[in-house]
């Protein structure tokens, strides 16, 4: 996936589901940039470019669920004034070296409160999934020519951290404490 993102291969990624990642089916589809609108009745589940999703912000409630997809260039305080309006915001990683997406998904949580689905999109790697997730993300759509099956084994590479994080928010030092 580029910077314009497109659909998902297979139809499956991993979310967080009571704690634990599973792999479920995916029936979002990502609307590349510079997408034109098109009536969604009858079609919801579509991730919009944020310039699409921010130029018809009023008809959004009436098409849900919908949501709205992130370029690793783009401020993550310009989707606020959309969030009672959506229900899912994915980053997109046109590269898995691209690490821009892990500063937007931790400002989102943090800073700016978003408590839905936050998906990461693109280039994403098995080997990112465990800092993904410390980040904020609850659902990953991995790149399509890798198994989500496989995958799974990523979250419990390692058995904790010491560091804080939006996930866990306190550091083990404070968390042996309590």
């Amino acid at each position: 996936m580029s910077d314009g993102a497109s659909p998902v291969a297979d139809g499956r990624l991993i979310r967080i589901v009571d704690g634990a990642p599973r792999v479920v089916a995916d029936d979002w589809i990502v609307l590349p940039a510079g997408a034109q609108w098109e009536d969604p009745a009858g079609a919801p589940r579509r991730l919009l470019p944020l310039a699409l999703a921010k130029s018809h912000a009023a008809r959004l409630a009436g098409v849900r669920p919908v949501g709205l997809w992130l370029a690793p260039d783009q401020d993550p305080a310009d989707a606020v004034e959309l969030f009672d309006r959506i229900d899912i915001i994915a980053v997109n990683f046109p590269s898995f070296t691209d690490g821009r997406g892990y500063s937007t998904a931790a400002l989102l949580r943090t800073r700016h409160g978003w408590r839905g689905e936050l998906r990461a999109i693109g280039d994403v790697l098995q080997d990112q999934l465990f800092y993904l997730r410390r980040v904020g993300f609850d659902a990953f759509a991995l790149r399509a020519d890798r198994d989500p099956h496989k995958a799974l084994k990523a979250f419990s590479t390692f058995s904790d951290s010491y560091q804080s994080a939006v996930v866990p928010d306190l550091p083990r030092f404070r968390r042996v404490e309590a």
